[in-house]
């Protein structure tokens, strides 16, 4: 993997990842921009202790571009992008409409391929691979920001989640905190442990594949299974067989096969609901040990799918009970999605 770091023309970081050190990346960004002006402040809600990001400026980001203004695709004669070079491979760059900026984090974007129409699902394993080398190049690096406490590295795809931008991509936050969803993973897992001495993800896992009616692939280095209490319709997690902290502890064998794991379970989500339907909006989440956890072995990296679509033509909304007491009621069960993700294998 051959490494570039330049800067964009308000002064943004850009990082240019490529499988040939031949790349040429030295184009610069001819885009008249001003610095980056942000209004981000974290703000705590007093009643349930949970961060609360206020970013009035992210107002103005772009939506819903024309394909010939989309800011994600590599620069052409007469159209500058955000990646000023004519092609790419993988790039990462600063967001020019952080959620978090400064001594409150930072937010990047992680643009999978230049090609605008296609989906990770499309990528060959050698592209995969390199998105995975970006995303643990930006964890080590971020980790090491002053103040940061936590490197999420996820990906909202569809219409359906929100994403405003149809090009593929991906985005990275770099948290001033440990997020309120990360802080009861630590609580369950300490209380398990002092209860039982075992490790809690262990033991997740090891009863997944004890039960086996919810694993949907089993490699030698990967497990992927709808969890039991599977909060969304379709909603797959991606475990390495070894417990590891985050990104940078994969060892070579699991660099290896997570391209070939992850990008089947990626097209079987899209042969979900038949081959009439539309491409299936997911939220892919990678959990990673916070930065400073007094303990981070004890934590294991694990990766979490999911989609809002319930049937074709239907979706799972936040309604009531979800988003007013935070309790799902899921329509789909377990065990019922597990079967079906293992059925579509075939459905090529």
């Amino acid at each position: 993997m051959k490494k570039t770091t330049t800067r964009l023309a308000d002064g943004r970081e850009l990082l240019y990842y490529d499988a040939s050190d031949a790349a040429d990346r030295t184009a610069a960004d001819a885009r008249p921009l001003d610095p980056v002006a942000t209004t981000a402040e974290i703000r705590t809600d007093a009643l349930l202790g949970d961060a609360v990001a206020v970013a009035s400026h992210r107002q103005g980001r772009p939506y819903h571009p024309a394909v010939d203004a989309c800011p994600l695709c590599p620069s052409a004669a007469g159209r500058h992008t955000e990646i000023p070079a004519d092609g790419y491979d993988v790039v990462v760059f600063e967001n020019r409409f952080p959620s978090l900026a400064g001594e409150h984090g930072r937010c990047e974007v992680v643009c999978f391929t230049p090609d605008h129409d296609a989906s990770f699902a499309d990528l060959t394993e050698e592209q995969a691979a390199l998105v995975l080398d970006a995303w643990t190049d930006r964890t080590a690096a971020l980790s090491q920001l002053p103040g940061v406490a936590q490197v999420f590295c996820f990906e909202n795809r569809g219409a359906e989640i929100g994403v405003t931008l149809g090009h593929p991509h991906g985005q990275i936050y770099a948290y001033p905190f440990i997020t309120p969803r990360t802080e009861r993973m630590l609580a369950s897992l300490a209380a398990h442990r002092e209860a039982t001495g075992r490790n809690l993800f262990d033991d997740v896992v090891a009863r997944e594949r004890t039960d086996g009616r919810r694993i949907v692939l089993d490699g030698a280095h990967w497990v992927a299974f709808v969890p039991y209490a599977a909060h969304w319709p379709y909603e797959v997690h991606l475990y390495p067989k070894r417990r590891v902290p985050d990104l940078l502890a994969l060892d070579e064998p699991a660099r290896t096969e997570f391209p070939q794991i992850y990008l089947e379970v990626l097209r079987r989500f899209d042969r979900i609901f038949g081959p009439e339907a539309p491409p299936t909006p997911y939220i892919s989440a990678w959990h990673q040990a916070p930065v400073h956890a007094a303990d981070r072995s004890q934590f294991a990296l694990h990766l979490e799918l999911f989609t809002v679509r319930r049937t074709p033509g239907k979706l799972k909304f936040l309604a009531g009970s979800e988003s007013g007491m935070n309790v799902f009621i899921n329509d789909v069960p377990p065990e019922a999605a597990a079967e079906r993700l293992r059925e579509v294998a075939s459905e090529s």
